[in-house]
């Protein structure tokens, strides 16, 4: 059974930067999806980013891109994001997921596997 836990999450200021943490368990890289969303009051969940299927680049928002970067350490059974040149906009409760089959990184209903959320806040 995958467990998932984010950590990470705090208040920065505009065009400051995070780097959000999430340890998995029973998750093996490369065979599915390992991805992360975000939530922000009043708004659907969307992706963020992603590493999928075994693909050496990943997937990412247009929304993020350049500034977000997504990674994995095997050795720690953990994924980061980067987050780099926060915006306001980016004030979300941001989430990891992992899904068990190869399919579209950006579709909600391809994971299975959910954590717990960690809060960022990006003041003006």
């Amino acid at each position: 059974q995958v467990h998932l836990v984010e950590s990470g999450g705090g208040s920065v200021q505009t065009g400051g930067s995070l780097t959000l943490s999430c340890v998995t368990s029973g998750y093996t890289y490369g065979r599915g999806l390992m991805g992360w969303f975000r939530q922000a009051p009043g708004k659907e969940r969307e992706a963020v980013a992603a590493i999928y299927c075994g693909r050496i680049d990943a997937y990412y928002a247009d929304s993020v891109k350049g500034r977000f970067t997504v990674s994995h350490d095997n050795a720690q059974n953990t994924v980061h994001l980067h987050m780099t040149s926060l915006q306001p906009e980016d004030t979300a409760m941001y989430y990891c997921a992992t899904g068990l089959l190869c399919r579209l990184p950006d579709r909600i209903s391809n994971y299975n596997t959910w954590g717990q959320g960690t809060q960022v806040t990006v003041s003006s």
